[in-house]
Parts: structure tokens; sequence; C-alpha cells
């Protein structure tokens, strides 16, 4: 839990992904987004387990990922390229540091996550992506919803069309394509903290990730 500091505070404090569009507009207006952060962060640990990844570059936070299946996630039924397919993982949100962008840390970071929830025996990851990313919808916070264009980049493919919010889905065996000494690295780069461990985060000197 102790992780969570470590988001933007944007990310922080915004429900978006975590309530259905009445409970966050409530929560938003009348109560504490960041505590309903907290309380489903800590109901997916202890029901269904790590729910995302932070990188550190030098011990700085640079960017990160949450995930969780769509019975944790209730606005994901709000698209309408919903639902999500049962046999899959929804990716919430996909965010990277501007100062840490373009050096394949957003890559690297769905890599990290593909290969936790193969573990876990997750057959898929979908997300709803931003086909018109950075242009005004009044029904989205700006940044809640990732470029589609993204999800393209690291091996995404479009499921069901939309002009603005189309679903993308990937394959974890293609997500973990790669070779044994690309793996390798990516293993001494990406380091993921079980859940009885997030008490002590680790803040090493190299780029990792932990569970938040």
């Amino acid at each position: 839990m102790d992780t969570l500091e470590d988001l933007p505070r944007s990310c922080r404090g915004c429900v978006y992904w975590e309530l259905d569009p009445v409970a966050a507009e409530r929560a938003c207006a009348n109560g504490d987004p960041g505590l309903e952060k907290e309380a489903w962060v800590s109901q997916a640990l202890l029901e269904w387990g790590s729910c995302g990844k932070i990188a550190y570059v030098d011990g700085m936070p640079a960017g990160y990922v949450t995930y969780a299946p769509p019975a944790y996630v209730p606005r994901s039924n709000a698209f309408p390229t919903s639902p999500i397919s049962p046999d899959a993982v929804v990716l919430m949100t996909s965010h990277v540091v501007a100062a840490f962008a373009g050096g394949g840390l957003g890559r690297m970071l769905v890599q990290a996550m593909a290969r936790d929830l193969t573990k876990r025996g997750i057959k898929a990851i979908e997300a709803f992506g931003d086909a018109k990313f950075g242009e005004y919808d009044p029904e989205m916070p700006p940044g809640c919803v990732t470029p589609a264009d993204f999800f393209v980049s690291v091996g995404f493919k479009t499921v069901r069309p939309h002009p603005r919010y189309p679903r993308l889905r990937m394959e974890l065996r293609t997500a973990l394509s790669w070779k044994s000494d690309v793996e390798y690295a990516l293993e001494k780069l990406l380091g993921s903290m079980s859940p009885e461990t997030l008490l002590r985060p680790v803040r090493p000197a190299t780029a990792s990730t932990t569970t938040p």
C-alpha cells in the first residue's frame, strides 16, 4: 500500500476506473477519492493479488500500469465497446512520466505485467484505447484513457472498433514471445514485489518495478 504514494497526485486521487460513474462522481464531490482508492487496492490485493506495477529509475517513480479483472473495474461496463472478454484482465491505466518517455519504458511495463498475469493463469489483456487522445471529451477526465496508438505499438490488436474508444486485446502468449536473453535482461530491470512485501518497498538505483 505504501507504493500508492508514489503515483502521480492526479492518479492517486482518481477513482475513474475503480468505481462506477455515479459512485465516482459522488466520491469526488462529497467524499475522499484517495481513501476510496486505498480501499479498492486493498480489496484487490486481498481477493485477487497484484493489481499494478510502478517502474523506478534511479529510485524515482517513472511510470506505472494498473490492471484487474473486469469484476473489479466497474467503469469498464460504461464504454460503448464493452464488455471485456471473460478470459481477460482489464489494463486500466498506463502512464510514463514525461521525463522518461520515449525510452521503451511503457513496453517494458506491459511485458512485466504480462509475465505476472501469465504466472497466474490469465490468457489475455484487454484495454479501451482513446483513438482521439488530446481531443476534449466531457465524459472522460483527461489522461484516464490511454491512447489507442500506444496499445497498438506494444502488440495489442483491435477486437471491437470504435471512432473514439476501441477495445483492444493482447494474447499473453504473444506478449511473452521474446528470446531468453531479452527475458534475462528484463528480469534484471523489472523486479515485481509480491503482496507480502508491499509494506517494505525497495528503491533500487536501477530501473525496476514494484506492485502497488
